[in-house]
């Protein structure tokens, strides 16, 4: 009971904002661990003429290419799509989105505007990305994850009406603060704690709370010093500050209130996080300088077999329909196990349902473009993210171009669960209403202000067929060392056979494991 009870306590102290103390507490329970990248792998010792055929420019193909080169072997790379990066992916004016099923989208961005509708952000601890991100000049700048001037939504609280974030985190402190503080006073943890950490705590609360004499959480010029003011303070005699009213700390409690609050206690979303300067598809393009003569585009695979001599690939040229094979002693695949499933590969039968038990997300991402950056003049919000119950579930302002005159472009949706999949079956025009209704409820400015939008649907892009691997409890345990796990020649590799999916750091933890153990095998043969 009295480890229950300190739990339930760290969690709403974490829930309030007790960041570190939280992930320290995390971080000895082993729940909380950084990137285990330490460096690149030392491979040496490869014999002579080796080949290793890598399927996929994505990240993870590109790097197994990189170092697989630096170690002495002869690597090719075939790639379906007419560019590197894979799902390191930049939309900018004058791009084409090809989905399956619906209209191609034209990307009618201004100059300078773009919208990432893969990867977009790089925590401090993602060590691979930035190591690499360095060694190959791809110049990073901040991201701006928490606003505290942007906007928590939900319909079921405060009548639907958006409070700013710096409100309901304050508000949230405080409520929280004052029940711990009477709990306190009213001796109801009095087995859990002495004496001496009764009053500490409530000490701690007062402070922490912003509480009054009293212990209670009131609208003061106290509390609005943190969440800000009805009128603010200036100068000369009426320069006076009017304090802010609190909100109704009933709806306070909603799911929707503080789930947003505890989204940047997630490890992967902490502070501080980085974009490369220009779009994520920077990363790709640095990638791909090192490795560019080893790639060869609109190569669709159609067959992976192999023998003990070694695989066979086939493979069809998209553009003229030319099919030819490529044989190597070694394959390092990071086709998207949704695209592998539906590709002839001769595995082991227990390969093969690992690479079939693997769902995919659908995730949706808008970018809209607007006439002004209106969020920025109207509203003082300059990057971060808006939270909303809608099925758009966020709204993410640039990161870039602060100040700047002329058109501006938001991530106007970021979809979870099973709205990707009711947008995905919409046209885009369909998507990009709904994206513009939705955000209307953040900002009333969005009608008169938007002037061209684009929307993609991972589940239709041909190239992946969904956004990133699901992994479940009980898949991981039967299917995942499996997966991971070289098969004859062959070793898959990408964020699929990490446990860090989604993220770009996965694929390039997953990619540098692939070729260690793709090493020591040709070593062993």
């Amino acid at each position: 009971m009295a480890s229950q009870t300190r739990r339930q306590l760290l969690t709403a102290l974490g829930l309030a904002g007790g960041t570190a103390a939280l992930y320290q507490a995390m971080t000895v329970m082993g729940h909380a661990a950084d990137s285990r990248f330490s460096g690149p792998p030392v491979l040496s010792g490869a014999r002579k003429g080796s080949k290793v055929l890598v399927l996929g420019a994505g990240l993870a193909g590109m790097l197994a290419a990189y170092e697989l080169r630096k170690a002495g072997y002869s690597v090719r790379i075939l790639e379906y799509q007419d560019r590197p990066g894979g799902r390191n992916w930049t939309l900018r004016g004058g791009d084409r989105v090809v989905e399956m099923g619906t209209p191609v989208q034209k990307v009618g961005f201004s100059p300078g505007n773009y919208i990432n509708p893969g990867p977009w952000r790089i925590p401090y601890h993602h060590r691979a990305l930035l190591h690499y991100c360095k060694q190959f000049g791809v110049p990073l700048e901040p991201f701006i994850q928490l606003n505290y001037n942007a906007f928590v939504h939900s319909a079921e609280a405060f009548g639907g009406k958006p409070m700013r974030y710096r409100d309901v985190a304050c508000d949230f402190t405080g409520v929280v603060a004052e029940l711990l503080a009477k709990s306190i006073d009213g001796h109801t943890l009095d087995q859990e704690l002495t004496q001496d950490d009764r009053a500490q705590l409530k000490e701690a609360m007062r402070g922490w709370g912003l509480l009054d004499e009293n212990l209670r959480y009131t609208s003061s010029v106290h509390t609005s010093t943190r969440r800000g003011w009805e009128r603010r303070p200036g100068g000369g005699p009426d320069g006076a500050p009017v304090p802010s009213q609190l909100l109704d700390r009933h709806d306070l409690f909603k799911p929707g209130m503080w789930q947003s609050l505890a989204f940047f206690m997630n490890y992967e979303m902490q502070t501080t996080m980085f974009q490369p300067v220009g779009g994520v598809d920077m990363i790709g393009k640095g990638f791909a300088k090192q490795v560019a003569d080893l790639i060869t585009m609109h190569a669709r695979v159609t067959r992976i077999a192999q023998d003990q001599q070694g695989v066979r690939v086939t493979w069809e040229h998209t553009a003229s329909g030319k099919v030819s094979e490529e044989t190597a002693d070694w394959c390092v695949c990071t086709i998207p196990l949704s695209v592998l499933s539906q590709i002839d590969v001769q595995v082991a039968p227990a390969m093969k349902a690992a690479i079939g038990a693997v769902p995919y997300t659908s995730h949706i991402k808008m970018g809209l473009e607007f006439k002004r950056r209106f969020w920025e003049q109207d509203d003082d919000i300059y990057g971060g993210i808006s939270f909303t119950s809608g099925e758009i579930s966020q709204v993410s302002y640039p990161s870039y171009g602060y100040h700047s005159s002329g058109p501006g472009v938001l991530l106007g949706a970021y979809t979870k669960n099973m709205a990707g999949l009711d947008i995905a079956g919409m046209s885009p025009a369909e998507r990009i209403e709904t994206g513009l209704a939705q955000g209307s409820v953040l900002h009333p400015q969005y009608r008169k202000e938007f002037s061209n939008g684009v929307a993609v649907a991972w589940s239709r892009i041909p190239w992946s067929l969904g956004c990133c691997a699901i992994w479940s409890e009980e898949s991981r345990k039967q299917h995942y060392r499996t997966l991971t796990e070289m098969d004859g020649r062959i070793v898959l590799a990408g964020e699929h056979a990490s446990y860090l999916g989604c993220w770009q750091e996965g694929a390039l933890l997953s990619s540098l494991d692939a070729i260690t153990r793709l090493h020591k095998r040709a070593q062993e043969a």
